[in-house]
């Protein structure tokens, strides 16, 4: 207490020097704010003071961190979807465009709320439900411009409807379709007539190409033109999966700033997830490398294990050492010790390249910490206030903490509490979720009204039980 120096112990003082005083003052201070303008609210932990925290351009300024990166490790239950909800809806309302892959839909709530505050304009929703199936255009660009990244895109996704991972396809395979790509897109650029779809690409193929590369002798076995359309049959009108690559919503993508991918269902099928993962990364690649000065993040949730396949392991790689050159972020929320330990990807890739690190509640992997502490590089400094996570928190408030780590010099540990509106739009309990959709359909579609009255509703109920 200032003032009060008279009443301090003779026994704890002594005389010293000012400069190697001050060293003493290190641990004896609370949490600061960051000084930058962009950052997320948390709370100290001790004393309940919202902290305003910069974990991506002031360490990035300082030289703290080296890219923006984040890897997000946490049990279930341990309140990693709330966190990445709280982080990136506060990213959202600072101008980031933000994509999330999902599987459980963790992010429905805060999807459904923005998709309802911009009256439709933006949080976007991509999920697959049998009466609903997911779909794409992926021939359809808003400004008509079809740019090399665009074009690349089309070959790959074409390729993985064709080929097999085990099944590279020959160079000769590989020009003929380009040029088929190349000749489609001229063909729709000149005829706006003519609606870009995957069945006019088909159509295209079926009725026109065949007919050019007879015109420049190219033989059956460079490009069996009849064995690719046989191929490609299931997407086309008709088939199995016509539904897919054809899709009647004209929607860019590039100028919608929240858009969730639910995979939950696709994510054994061995079809649709390749094709759907790599319209993903050609959304994200394309917001990353045409919106110039514009903060962008990818969050992959417990999918990126799906993602992690043959087709996708390039696309990571790339993301994961280039994204920092663009004003972006790529985010990998995973829960298991195993994930960690079995992929050469996460450990090669995703780690090496991730300078921002949150943990949360680890005491399920008390007996593995070891290993996590070796895997992550942790010092036993960070050991220590990790495992110290929700060790002692205070009854009279609702929170859970959550450990970040900068570039493996500095390190705390925060708690995400947030208010009752916020805490029915982020949770992930399936009652509570659905408690507040069907209220939302009673209220004739209005979330925002439902999440009051629930909050409402939570807040009575907290105070008649005497809690304040």
């Amino acid at each position: 207490i200032p003032g009060n120096a008279g009443d301090f112990p003779s026994e704890e003082s002594f005389h010293t020097f000012i400069e190697q005083a001050l060293c003493l003052f290190i641990g004896e201070t609370s949490y600061k704010d960051s000084l930058s303008p962009f950052g997320i609210r948390m709370v100290d932990r001790l004393t309940g003071k919202p902290v305003h925290l910069d974990i991506s351009d002031l360490p990035m300024k300082n030289g703290t961190i080296t890219n923006r990166n984040k890897f997000i490790l946490g049990p279930s239950g341990s309140g990693k979807s709330f966190f990445t909800n709280h982080m990136v809806r506060q990213y959202y309302e600072q101008g980031t465009h933000v994509l999330l892959v999902d599987t459980g839909n963790s992010y429905q709530g805060l999807c459904n709320l923005i998709h309802a505050r911009t009256h439709g304009e933006d949080g976007i929703y991509f999920t697959y439900e049998e009466d609903n199936p997911i779909a794409f255009n992926p021939f359809y660009v808003e400004d008509g411009i079809f740019d090399i990244e665009k074009k690349e895109s089309i070959k790959t996704l074409i390729l993985t409807l064709w080929k097999r991972d085990d099944e590279p396809p020959t160079r000769a395979e590989e020009v003929a379709l380009s040029n088929a790509v190349n000749l489609f897109l001229e063909k729709i650029r000149r005829d706006s007539s003519i609606k870009p779809s995957f069945d006019t690409f088909y159509e295209f193929i079926r009725d026109e190409y065949q007919d050019i590369l007879k015109e420049k002798r190219t033989r059956e076995k460079d490009f069996d033109v009849w064995g690719f359309l046989n191929v490609l049959e299931p997407y086309y009108k008709g088939g199995e999966y016509d539904f897919l690559l054809n899709s009647d919503r004209q929607l860019d993508l590039l100028g919608k700033r929240f858009i969730v991918f639910e995979l939950d269902n696709i994510r054994d099928n061995k079809v649709l997830l390749p094709i759907v993962t790599i319209i993903i990364m050609e959304t994200f690649i394309s917001k990353m490398r045409k919106l110039k000065g514009i903060r962008k993040i990818i969050l992959i949730e417990e999918c990126w294990k799906a993602l992690a396949s043959a087709n996708m392991s390039n696309y990571i790689r790339y993301l994961f050492k280039t994204v920092r050159k663009f004003f972006g972020e790529a985010v990998v929320v995973t829960q298991e010790v195993e994930d960690i330990i079995s992929s050469p990807i996460v450990k090669g890739t995703i780690i090496n390249n991730s300078d921002c690190k949150i943990l949360l509640d680890q005491r399920k992997y008390m007996n593995k910490f070891d290993e996590i502490q070796t895997l992550l590089g942790l010092t036993d400094k960070e050991r220590a206030q990790i495992l110290s996570i929700n060790m002692a928190n205070n009854p009279s408030r609702k929170y859970k903490e959550v450990w970040i780590g900068l570039g493996g010099s500095q390190s705390a540990v925060y708690a995400t509490e947030v208010s009752l509106e916020e805490y029915v739009c982020y949770t992930t309990e399936e009652t509570e979720k659905l408690e507040l959709m069907r209220l939302t359909e009673k209220l004739g579609g209005n979330i925002e009204l439902a999440i009051r009255q629930l909050a409402d509703s939570k807040r009575s109920q907290v105070k008649g039980i005497g809690i304040t």
